[in-house]
């Protein structure tokens, strides 16, 4: 499966368990970080943790696994790194504060 279905993958899943504005951007010939950012927002840490849980869980059937995570714990903003994809997942201050959105306006959204 291509990496474009796998974000695309992340995306239903953060859906599915009620993420806000969720946005798929395409870094391909961007970045050397990843190909795709797949960004969503939540509401409190649990929400986070649960979105976080299942992009993994989905992803993972799909056959991509995941490299390494951070900010699981913390529950403001979580991390998932699986290589040619990165998840991020925010609560709406540290989303406001870190804006990605912008840092990567070039990136064309999926």
């Amino acid at each position: 499966m291509d990496m474009l279905a796998m974000a695309n993958i992340a995306k239903d899943a953060l859906d599915e368990k009620l993420g806000k504005d969720i946005k798929v951007l395409d870094l391909r010939g961007l970045s050397n970080i990843a190909d795709f950012f797949v960004i969503a927002s939540g509401s409190n840490p649990n929400q986070l943790r649960a979105m976080a849980d299942l992009v993994e869980e989905k992803l993972f059937k799909a056959g991509l696994k995941l490299h390494h995570s951070e900010g699981y714990t913390g529950g403001m903003w979580i991390l998932l790194d699986f290589g040619n994809i990165i998840v991020h997942i925010f609560n709406s201050e540290q989303r406001d504060f870190y804006s990605l959105d912008r840092v990567w306006a070039d990136a064309k959204e999926i």
